[in-house]
């Protein structure tokens, strides 16, 4: 549920296993058909220019598959679509993304500030490849492979928000139970624990691990996102049950910044956390 500034809610979460934007997905597979065919490609000669197999083309000119950046601004030069299919881009890539986050995506690009507090899973922009596919592999009703897929490699592309410059604020405060659940098995949760090392230690970044031997918590009510876009804007996410909620009254995200601000002071400080996750490291 979004809610507006004088309080109204209106829905905007989606279940997740809606189609993701499938009317922009078709609208670009019909387009590349057209620009194939007007180029004098079939299937097989237009893929092997694209280092694609005959049926992954014909899967993205049917809507069936969500092209990747790289794919659209290739395919605009072999098919000397003057900037057609590039001008799709932004659009598309939004569809990689199930209906109920699109709206999160979008802000998350926007963002020169993110604050995260998770208490179930490690959070998507953290997430290692491995793990990624064995939160996905777990769902219920089961994903096809094709939309798993997909939501990787959605996933994988948000990640570059740890590449922007100029770079965002990034605050990410865990439970400790997080850091501990083995999805995936102990492999990939070792190196799921090295990213958080790793990407921990970006001057931009900050991780904070919340024991659960501590008796005050102020995030009980469960796992939220904070943004804050340029100007001081700020907005407020979270999901529950395959549902979203994105949050925009002044009121609510100022509340909001001040639980995340307690969770922190209440979590171990960076320092004290990055050692704290080097310590579950060894135990594996």
């Amino acid at each position: 549920m979004a809610q507006d500034e004088g309080g109204e809610r209106a829905e905007v979460g989606q279940r997740p296993e809606d189609e993701p934007g499938s009317g922009v997905v078709s609208a670009f597979g019909r387009q590349l058909k057209l620009l194939r065919v007007r180029a004098g490609f079939d299937r097989a000669q237009f893929g092997k220019r694209m280092g694609y197999a005959a049926q992954s083309i014909a899967s993205i000119e049917q809507g069936r598959r969500i092209p990747q950046a790289r794919f659209i601004d290739r395919a605009d030069e072999v098919l000397d679509a003057g900037g057609v299919l590039k001008a799709l881009k932004e659009e598309v890539a939004r569809a990689q993304y199930p209906a109920f986050f699109r709206d999160m995506a979008r802000l998350e690009a926007q963002a020169v500030e993110l604050c995260a507090y998770d208490s179930h899973v490690v959070n998507g922009l953290l997430q290692t490849e491995d793990y990624m596919r064995a939160v996905l592999a777990m769902r219920r009703p089961l994903l096809d492979e094709e939309t798993i897929e997909s939501r990787v490699a959605a996933r994988l592309s948000r990640q570059e928000i740890f590449s922007r410059w100029p770079a965002p604020l990034l605050s990410f405060v865990m439970d400790e139970a997080v850091l501990r659940k083995p999805f995936g098995g102990g492999r990939a949760m070792r190196g799921q624990l090295e990213q958080i090392l790793l990407l921990g230690q970006k001057r931009n970044v900050e991780v904070q691990a919340m024991p659960m031997d501590r008796e005050d918590n102020a995030g009980v009510d469960g796992p939220f996102k904070l943004i804050t876009r340029k100007g001081g804007e700020q907005f407020v996410y979270g999901e529950v049950q395959g549902r979203s909620h994105l949050l925009t009254n002044r009121d609510e995200t100022h509340l909001a910044a001040a639980r995340y601000g307690i969770i922190r002071s209440q979590a171990l400080t960076p320092r004290e956390s990055l050692g704290f996750i080097e310590k579950l490291l060894g135990e594996l």
